[in-house]
């Protein structure tokens, strides 16, 4: 029976017992796939509709206008002495990545069930094609942001960047592995329990209050509450992306170890679930 199977089958799928194998041979075979999907989402994000890839520009720099009006305007938030716009847009821009990656890959399964009932790959492949798809609105958000901060050299404004500059791809990096982390966590959870959809959508808006984007670290004085809003593994990336662009926010060695081991602590529960999940999940989707 093996003999007569063996003639028509070359290739036998089978699910992984290890939870933790992550098998980037695999994942590298699909790269054409992996690239297909990441043109396929950036372009279809804004498809048929009328201002097209400007919305890209439009979204961000609309925050940054209610931003400035309404919390540096009407709240009077200080921002260091950073123009507003530099300190609002730079922290929509990184806070925007992490909630869009979370969101995306928390709803991997669920979205791309159709796909993945008619064709094999790499279940993993869509988390990562969430966050390179929003590594490239990244990427223009960050255009935008340098070039109001030409405009505002140019013109005077005393700007200081540090040295820690050079960690900025590694401070997304951890920011991305962070938000996969969470996103195959919920992604998981999800395939049985819809509404948590919505509550991770709740959790997000509401996260990004206790994250400095829209205020400094520096005007929190109360020890408790300044400790709290540390222990938030967002908060030591942000401020020192912060700091190393703008020369306003804490950079700590410390704090950020902490979000690094938060990460890699998280990838792991998110791997172990994200695999014992596919094994069965399209049962339950």
């Amino acid at each position: 029976m093996q003999q007569k199977d063996s003639k028509y089958w070359n290739t036998t799928i089978t699910p992984k017992d290890n939870l933790l194998t992550l098998d980037w041979r695999e994942i590298w075979r699909y790269r054409d796939m992996y690239v297909m999907f990441v043109l396929r989402t950036f372009r279809t994000a804004y498809k048929q509709t009328v201002l097209g890839p400007l919305w890209f520009i439009i979204t961000p720099v609309l925050s940054v206008i209610v931003y400035v009006a309404v919390f540096g305007g009407i709240a009077k938030i200080p921002t260091d002495g950073v123009p507003p716009v530099l300190f609002y847009l730079l922290g929509i821009s990184v806070w925007g990545y992490f909630a869009s990656c979370l969101n995306s890959t928390s709803n991997s399964f669920v979205s791309n069930a159709d796909i993945f009932g008619k064709v094999y790959f790499p279940r993993i492949i869509m988390p990562l094609v969430a966050v390179t798809t929003n590594l490239l609105t990244f990427a223009i958000q960050l255009a935008i942001f340098a070039v109001f901060y030409i405009y505002y050299v140019a013109t005077g404004t005393d700007l200081q960047i540090h040295w820690q500059l050079v960690l900025f791809p590694l401070l997304v990096l951890i920011l991305a592995l962070m938000s996969v982390g969470f996103g195959m966590i919920f992604s998981s959870m999800t395939t049985k329990y819809r509404d948590l959809q919505v509550m991770l959508g709740k959790i997000v808006s509401l996260w990004v209050y206790v994250t400095p984007v829209i205020y400094p670290l520096s005007m929190v004085t109360n020890e408790k509450l300044h400790l709290a809003m540390s222990l938030n593994p967002v908060t030591p990336i942000m401020e020192a992306i912060k700091y190393s662009l703008l020369g306003q926010g804490q950079f700590s060695w410390l704090w950020l170890g902490y979000s690094v081991l938060f990460t890699m602590i998280l990838l792991l529960v998110g791997l172990v679930m994200f695999n014992k999940v596919q094994k069965s999940f399209m049962d339950t989707v």
